[in-house]
């Protein structure tokens, strides 16, 4: 009971804990509408599993003993942000249609891939898998229910991350920011590419 108790609640701190993913998905909803942002939270529910994937399999003690594996995945996910940040504060402004703003369409694939990459590049992720799976999962616990466990984690970051995308997609409040459009394509460009460089410093 202990241990399932650790490991939802390190879970729900880990989400809600505003980040890289969070970013990302505002990032989707605002600019392209709620089937992106829906279909971001979907990439970084499957990122997460991807984290749970490699934990279970023993590579995350490879990582945990070897800095410069970590390093990599670090500096590797820094780029990527900062070339997201790039992206959003170099695209095009919306065009106004009557009183409505409309933005273009994002592919299914690129919004699905950018929450996966976000999520599976993301130090904040890794280090949060590690300690789950290796600080507060014995090592006796069924393997049955260490899937259990990262479903859990997958489905908590999947729900959450539908609310944000939900939300900031909503019609009133998404054509209110959108009438600022440069002003906020420069903001979640910067933010973007600051969690980059925090990143790619820390």
């Amino acid at each position: 009971m202990f241990e399932l108790i650790a490991v939802a609640s390190i879970t729900l701190l880990a989400v809600i804990s505003p980040g890289a993913d969070f970013a990302m998905v505002t990032r989707n909803s605002l600019l392209h509408g709620r089937q992106a942002g829906l279909l971001a939270a979907a990439g970084i529910a499957a990122g997460v599993q991807l984290h749970v994937l490699y934990s279970m399999l023993g590579v995350a003690v490879l990582i945990q003993q070897s800095p410069e594996w970590f390093s990599a995945i670090k500096v590797c996910g820094a780029l990527y942000l900062m070339y997201a940040g790039y992206q959003t504060w170099s695209s095009a402004t919306l065009r106004a249609r009557g009183e409505r703003f409309v933005a273009h369409e994002l592919g299914r694939w690129k919004a699905l891939s950018a929450g996966f990459f976000t999520n599976a590049l993301n130090p904040k992720t890794t280090l949060f898998v590690l300690s789950v799976y290796s600080q507060v999962i014995e090592r006796n616990t069924p393997v049955a229910v260490q899937i259990g466990y990262g479903l859990f984690m997958s489905a908590t970051h999947a729900v959450w991350f539908s609310v944000v995308a939900v939300f900031f997609s909503e019609s009133t409040l998404r054509q209110r920011m959108l009438q600022h459009q440069k002003t906020l394509n420069r903001f979640i460009g910067i933010a973007l590419g600051g969690l980059g460089m925090t990143l790619a410093l820390s």
